[in-house]
């Protein structure tokens, strides 16, 4: 019975390893298959509900398809435009920024701290700057410039934006019955644990893609809404920046104070909107920590922000994008499967002897 047991263990394991691999060399290609599944995981429990209210599944899949495209559509029509003024507008100004560096910040830091050389850098900057920002153009269109170049590229990115809303309503329209299959799947020896652990990971995963979704977008609105009323030029820019910064936590705080606090020593060449930039962050901390995240996401995550830095730099560096999308909710249920294993490990002999 052992020698099965063991057998079994060492085809797990290379199962897992022929996948990992798979997923390396597939890569390139599953991001958009991924944010199909995580738009599909999001919206089946509106399903679910629509369902139990006695609407026809494929009635319900439309309504919520039609909903969550509709909204993200809305939500990039207006944030897009917006965004790419912001920043062709930075770009405008970083010569003008440079050269009130090198012409007021740089001799006072000379002055006090005794330094030497680094005005011709910044000088060498502000030139480059001037001469080229034109060219740099918008955002958007200099993204859509460089595509342009390689037809392959162009058909690739398009292809992506028709394929998520295709595969994101046939995974919604089928997520019960690719469930209910999974579970017909199991060893029926190990179906209860596996159930249990799949439900807690279940747990984990909602909270975090529901939960600090929602948190990241509220902090984004906060941000950008408290610089808006400083005065800060670049306050969508930095503010959403920060938002999406903060699924790790205090990350967004940190690059939001010092960007922000950049921005507006720049804009207003003072340091007087500067205690303002760092109250409007501290304010969104505590509406987060009091109440956003014991709302929306609660306790059930509980990755320890050094964890969750190393996930999202060990899923870029493996896989990419496609690993940098994967990495905090693959950690999350890590984290499940670490919590059964630890729980084993203190009810088994060897712990105890």
């Amino acid at each position: 019975m052992s020698t099965i047991i063991d057998n079994n263990r060492w085809w797990l394991l290379a199962g897992a390893g022929f996948t990992g691999w798979l997923l390396y060399l597939l890569s390139p290609i599953l991001t958009p298959f991924v944010i199909s599944a995580m738009l599909a995981y999001l919206g089946d429990p509106l399903v679910d509900r629509l369902e139990a209210r006695r609407i026809p599944r494929g009635l319900a899949v439309s309504l919520v398809f039609v909903v969550l495209f509709l909204f993200l559509t809305i939500l990039a029509l207006l944030l897009i435009p917006r965004l790419e003024a912001q920043i062709t507008t930075l770009l405008q100004k970083a010569p003008a920024y440079l050269a009130w560096l090198r012409a007021e910040v740089l001799p006072w830091l000379q002055q006090r701290l005794q330094l030497e050389g680094g005005l011709d850098e910044i000088g060498v900057i502000r030139d480059t700057l001037t001469q080229h920002w034109q060219q740099a153009g918008g955002l958007v269109a200099g993204a859509l410039g460089s595509v342009s170049r390689s037809g392959l590229t162009l058909l690739g990115w398009l292809a992506n934006l028709v394929l998520i809303p295709v595969v994101t309503f046939y995974l919604l329209r089928d997520w019960d019955r690719m469930i209910a299959g999974i579970h017909a799947l199991l060893p029926r020896s190990s179906e209860p644990t596996v159930v249990r652990l799949a439900s807690e990971s279940d747990e984990v995963l909602g909270a975090f893609l529901r939960g600090q979704l929602l948190v990241m977008f509220a902090l984004g609105v906060i941000y950008t809404t408290g610089l808006w009323l400083v005065g800060l030029e670049f306050a969508l820019l930095i503010g959403m920046f920060a938002g999406l910064m903060s699924f790790v936590p205090y990350l967004g705080l940190i690059l939001g104070v010092l960007v922000a606090g950049v921005a507006a020593i720049l804009q207003f060449q003072s340091l007087e909107a500067l205690p303002w930039v760092v109250l409007v962050f501290v304010i969104g901390q505590l509406i987060e920590g009091t109440v956003l995240t014991p709302k929306l996401v609660g306790d059930r995550i509980g990755m320890h922000p050094v964890a969750v830095i190393f996930a999202v730099m060990a899923g870029g560096q493996l896989y990419g994008f496609f690993g940098i999308l994967l990495a905090l909710p693959v950690a999350a249920v890590s984290m499940v499967l670490v919590r059964h294993a630890l729980d084993r490990y203190r009810g088994s002999d060897l712990y105890a002897g």
